[in-house]
């Protein structure tokens, strides 16, 4: 194309902003920023009744975690604003009278309740449902009376009856549609507000979009939206409809499958980068084997003719595995502020700790190659933060031990630890490995038993550098417990 590349992210606030349409604005995005062109928001906000409070405040907040900046919008202006769909009432009016002028359209006064009554007289007669045109070609005589009934009508396209609606979609090629079987759709409702076919043509036109790229349940609307520029004697823009997200069921991703939200994604500890990441090779690649990839790799290789046609599945292990990949690259004051947030909201015992800088920087490189999302780092290290330990005290008998050779393993290492001046991770290891085979125990037995005694638990980071950031104090304190509870 010649003309600079325009596409906008155009959600509806009647939900939150899951990763199906989050994976919309990226194509949307990754498009705009790899051809210099620009990304519009655009808040669709005409089904008034099920318009979500807080909606629009997630949508915005979900694409800037992921980094996905746009250009024009409703917070930062443009020229072609507004970019509230409510606030454009008049443009969309204005588009269906000309429409009916022309006799491309016309008021259809049927009630909701004849028309729930077509519908169900259709499905038993499995019939497709669909208008069946009652008020297609009323007189003016006709129209006249019903208005003086007060009856408010809405508007609808008048579909021709005849002939075909093709487009060439850039992933799906050639679509062709039979006009016949096409109902005649509502444009604008009783209410003065435009359904989804009118306000999307006006507003792509009036914002000179030049590539319209949306979910693949968009394809079978798409005619009606042809036929309205035809009518209207507009110029579309180009198509791209993009396969569906699926569960591993391979049914559409829908909450049954999980956290669908992306900031329930974000809220369960995953890095925007590995989002970023993950859902961009959903339904695209860049060849058949790489899979980790930097923002500007994917905006420097993104091509609209790399989206794949088949539904692509969203696999929470690999998800799982590409965090826990990213939680490894980061330095470590990234991996601070990362896990910070993570570690005050999911603990109440221990905000003194939490608060003391110091010792969090100490605690966190010893879980950072374990952790595969920031919310594990917080399970992981809870042990370093809590005053009190709570585990079952059979855990201090290891493999081949009994309780009195657990007991007399603690004692020995208590005497040994109580005068070490030096409470770091050469020190505790010159100190205790040795004292195993004097025991007669495996170094395993000996660790494992220690292990509990200061983490509560049988995994834990490595046994040494875990005792010295737990410090000499809480160390013996807990092992002074850990022999109190044999």
């Amino acid at each position: 194309m010649t003309t600079p590349v325009r596409v906008r992210f155009a959600p509806s606030p009647t939900g939150f902003p899951h990763v199906g349409n989050i994976r919309t604005a990226m194509f949307n995005w990754l498009l705009a920023r790899h051809t210099g062109g620009k990304l519009i928001l655009r808040i669709e906000d005409t089904d008034v009744a099920r318009k979500v409070e807080g909606a629009v405040k997630a949508i915005m907040e979900g694409l800037s975690w992921l980094g996905l900046d746009w250009d024009e919008g409703p917070d930062i202006g443009g020229d072609y604003g507004p970019y509230y769909q409510s606030e454009r009432l008049e443009l969309y009016k204005a588009a269906a009278e000309k429409l009916i002028e022309q006799g491309d359209a016309y008021y259809c006064y049927c009630s909701p309740e004849r028309l729930a009554e077509l519908r169900a007289e259709q499905a038993r007669r499995k019939q497709p449902p669909g208008y069946d045109r009652l008020c297609r070609d009323l007189t003016k005589e006709e129209r006249a009376r019903k208005e003086a009934e007060g009856i408010r009508p809405v508007v609808r396209f008048k579909t021709p009856l005849e002939g075909q609606t093709s487009y060439e979609d850039v992933i799906w090629g050639k679509v062709v549609v039979e006009n016949s079987t096409l109902d005649d759709f509502v444009l604008l409702k009783s209410d003065g507000y435009p359904t989804y076919h009118l306000a999307n043509v006006v507003d792509d036109h009036a914002m000179k979009i030049s590539h319209v790229i949306r979910a693949e349940e968009w394809i079978s609307s798409t005619p009606r939206h042809l036929l309205i520029y035809k009518a209207l004697k507009l110029e579309p823009p180009l198509y791209v409809h993009h396969p569906m997200i699926l569960g591993p069921d391979r049914a559409k991703l829908s909450k049954r499958h999980g956290a669908v939200s992306i900031l329930d994604y974000r809220d369960m500890g995953y890095l925007p980068q590995t989002m970023f990441n993950f859902l961009s090779l959903i339904g695209w690649s860049l060849d058949d084997k790489t899979e980790l990839m930097s923002r500007q790799e994917l905006v420097d290789n993104f091509s609209l003719e790399r989206i794949g046609k088949t539904g692509a599945i969203f696999n929470r292990e690999k998800l799982d595995w590409m965090n826990g990949v990213y939680i490894r690259k980061l330095t470590a004051d990234e991996f601070f502020d990362a896990a910070q947030p993570y570690l005050m909201e999911d603990l109440d015992a221990g905000k003194a700790l939490i608060s003391d800088e110091d010792y969090v920087r100490a605690v966190l490189p010893l879980v950072q190659e374990r952790a595969k999302t920031l919310l594990e780092v917080a399970e992981l290290t809870r042990f370093f933060f809590v005053e009190e330990l709570n585990y079952d005290a059979s855990l201090l008998i290891g493999k081949n031990m009994d309780k009195a050779a657990a007991v007399k393993a603690l004692k020995a290492a208590q005497a040994q630890l109580k005068p070490l001046s030096a409470f770091d991770t050469d020190s505790l290891e010159a100190l205790l490995r040795p004292l195993a085979p004097e025991l007669g125990l495996k170094t395993g037995q000996l660790f494992s038993v220690l292990r509990v005694a200061v983490t509560g638990r049988t995994a834990a980071p490595p046994l040494f550098a875990t005792m010295a950031v737990l410090g000499k104090e809480r160390c013996m304190k807990r092992i002074e417990v850990a022999l109190k509870m044999l």
